[in-house]
């Protein structure tokens, strides 16, 4: 397997004489679904967002495919990491929902056709096109959660990290994220869930660990 995040001995603390990590070495890899499960203040988001390069490690080293994420700019993490914050109102910016879409595309120089098309698929997909002319910031919190999950996916990065993707989403829109996250892992892309969705991560998971005090307190992979 293609080790597509590795965490070097890794140390990160909030606030002074408040460590949550010391030396922490975990590698993820591509093509495989990993799960991160622990208690609320575990240490599970604050891990998401290191890997992304959202919040800087005090030590040690990250390196995303085989590179140094230090020595990557934000559009750089971006094409190969995908990441859905917590809050997805977090990650909106743009005047309308087809914006928000459309934006990533225009900046990697698509035509106008090829966004047209791509913008389209992904309103279908997320069953969110009665909302293209919508200012995001106005969206209910379900239509925010798909919006945030069609924007990442647009810019199909090579591994995605979901912290709750399934917050907000009724029955029927989660079987929807299922099925897209089964297509990705039979495409070889590797996917993180950070989640309290038991039976969610049940359903999609080869391996799940659990953080608890900034630790890995369990490590273990299974057939999903």
């Amino acid at each position: 397997m293609i080790r597509a995040i590795e965490l070097n001995k890794i140390s990160f603390s909030y606030k002074e004489n408040q460590r949550l990590f010391k030396d922490l070495s975990l590698t993820v890899y591509d093509g495989e679904i990993t799960v991160i499960s622990g208690s609320n203040g575990s240490g599970k988001t604050t891990l998401g967002k290191l890997m992304m390069g959202i919040i800087k490690p005090e030590e040690g080293s990250i390196t995303l495919f085989g590179k140094e994420s230090s020595k990557m700019n934000l559009g750089q993490r971006g094409q190969q990491i995908g990441y859905l914050f917590q809050d997805p109102a977090r990650q909106l910016f743009a005047s309308t929902v087809y914006k928000e879409l459309s934006f990533i595309l225009e900046l990697k120089g698509y035509d106008e056709t090829m966004i047209q098309e791509q913008v389209s698929k992904m309103l279908d997909i997320f069953q969110i096109g009665y909302l293209k002319d919508m200012c995001p910031f106005y969206l209910s919190g379900g239509e925010k959660q798909r919006l945030a999950l069609a924007a990442v996916l647009i810019n199909q990065p090579k591994y995605l990290i979901l912290d709750e993707p399934t917050t907000s989403l009724d029955p029927k829109r989660k079987q929807i994220l299922s099925d897209i996250l089964k297509q990705y892992r039979e495409e070889g892309k590797g996917i993180m869930l950070i989640t309290h969705d038991e039976p969610f991560a049940l359903e999609h998971g080869q391996r799940v660990i659990e953080i608890e005090g900034g630790m890995i307190t369990y490590d273990s992979k299974f057939e999903a």
